[in-house]
């Protein structure tokens, strides 16, 4: 089989091209619950891998919010209960006042592919980006004074999933109106193109195979 020319994409999780929707959803914004019982990971475990266990250990967390209408829980880590780690099975970021923030690579949050892609492609945007702790009441605070401007998930499924709606102990927060935002639907539209080759790929993530 003649494959000259034939580009190989190292996007995501795995050496593929997209593999369709994480959520029902698609790319449309998504409704989270804040977990406070249940945690998906601590230090020392499997956290940081793509262990198999690490979803099994939420579901039931998963099933509750799926109760309530969201569509996947938003992770504290397993220590404190303090600072938010993942979103589901994905890594998260938000857009705080201007600033990116995705919480730092601590032992338990798997370090993503498309997380490191997003980092990049954000970088290069010229947006100051943030590997570090980040608790629920920093969270919480931007919320409530209305600096938290965008929030989504990444990997490789979904390749990124703007959050819409988080909800803490009840109370629900609405994120950026419940619509998608532009530095999120940039990333999107940045990931998919070099995925697919409509975008030029300025990072060297592709390969052609002669």
């Amino acid at each position: 089989m003649n494959i000259k020319g034939f580009k190989v994409n190292f996007l995501g999780d795995s050496i593929t091209e997209g593999v369709g929707s994480y959520y029902k959803e698609g790319i449309n914004p998504v409704k989270i619950m804040i977990e406070d019982q249940d945690v998906r990971a601590v230090r020392g475990g499997t956290g940081e891998a793509k262990c198999g266990g690490n979803y099994a250990a939420s579901n039931r967390a998963g099933e509750r919010a799926e109760q309530k209408g969201y569509s996947q829980v938003l992770w504290l880590d397993g220590v404190e209960r303090k600072y938010i780690e993942e979103v589901g099975a994905m890594n998260v970021m938000f857009k705080v006042n201007g600033e990116i923030i995705t919480p730092m690579l601590s032992g338990s949050i798997l370090p993503g592919i498309t997380r490191k892609s997003c980092i990049e492609v954000l970088k290069n945007a010229g947006y100051k980006v943030s590997e570090r702790l980040f608790s629920i009441d920093e969270l919480e605070q931007s919320m409530a004074d209305g600096t938290l401007e965008e929030a989504w998930g990444c990997g490789t499924a979904a390749v990124v999933s703007p959050i819409g709606e988080l909800c803490y102990k009840g109370i629900k927060h609405s994120v950026n109106d419940g619509k998608i935002g532009e530095v999120t639907q940039m990333l999107y539209d940045t990931l998919t193109g070099i995925q697919w080759g409509k975008t030029e790929d300025t990072f060297g993530w592709t390969c052609p195979i002669e």
